[in-house]
């Protein structure tokens, strides 16, 4: 008979704020946890405060507290790392003291020079399922480009384009400021996933550099009201607000 007792191992490390439950079971494939002094296996069930988890050397603490979300209005010049030998200054840092101690994930990072929303939490099935491609969660940015851009290529951006071996494309991408012509160098850009900087990489492939990259808005969850280096606790309706989908958002197109 298989044993159904505790939680699923992947489970267990997310919910203890370690990382998503999709890292969990990277970590657990490539051998780097442990339960009781042996290699786990993908799919392992232990129990809570009985047996001892060990990922990347690091003991897992089982999560006590209430879980947490919190949307943060990132600056730029911050890294979304607990710990970077190269940059000393994390997005961890600008948490009030009282927090600072609950180990939070990010759930989608944002780069050293992008700003705006991000969503941190304890809770690793919230992060799994704000990231997973699957859940197609809109991610708002804006952005201002080094040159004007053409409503010409936009077909581009949404057909995609290769870039070192990756697929990279928007969902949707129009511009919110006037220029000359048909050209523009401000643009609003959506995404479903968001690989790691990806609105820059699909830019740069074209010949465009991006200036300035913000992201204002995750499903129905506006920025709007946080200042700039802040954060706020988020409530159920807040949690509801990141997989709404956005009704202007839908509508919004010239393609």
């Amino acid at each position: 008979m298989p044993d159904t007792d505790g939680v699923r191992l992947q489970k267990f490390i997310s919910t203890a704020g370690i990382c998503s439950r999709r890292a969990a079971e990277t970590f657990i494939e490539n051998g780097q946890v442990s339960v009781n002094g042996k290699t786990a296996e993908l799919g392992q069930r232990i129990v809570p405060g009985r047996d001892r988890v060990v990922v990347q050397g690091q003991l897992v603490q089982p999560q006590t507290a209430l879980p947490m979300t919190l949307a943060m209005h990132k600056p730029k010049g911050y890294i979304c790392s607990h710990t970077d030998p190269h940059h000393k200054r994390t997005i961890y840092d600008l948490l009030p003291p009282q927090l600072a101690e609950r180990r939070f994930l990010c759930a989608g990072r944002l780069d050293l020079e992008s700003e705006g929303l991000l969503i941190l939490t304890t809770d690793g099935d919230l992060a799994n399922r704000l990231m997973h491609p699957k859940s197609r969660v809109v991610k708002r940015y804006t952005v201002t480009l080094n040159r004007p851009f053409p409503l010409a290529k936009v077909p581009i951006l949404l057909r995609g384009v290769m870039f070192e071996g990756e697929e990279l494309k928007a969902e949707k991408a129009f511009p919110i400021k006037t220029g000359r012509g048909d050209e523009f160098t401000d643009w609003e850009v959506h995404l479903h996933h968001g690989k790691k900087r990806e609105i820059r990489r699909l830019f740069e492939t074209l010949g465009y550099r991006v200036k300035r990259l913000k992201r204002f808005q995750i499903g129905s969850f506006s920025l709007r009201r946080i200042p700039l280096a802040k954060s706020k606790i988020m409530n159920d309706h807040d949690l509801r607000l990141l997989f709404k989908v956005d009704e202007r958002t839908e509508q919004e197109s010239f393609f």
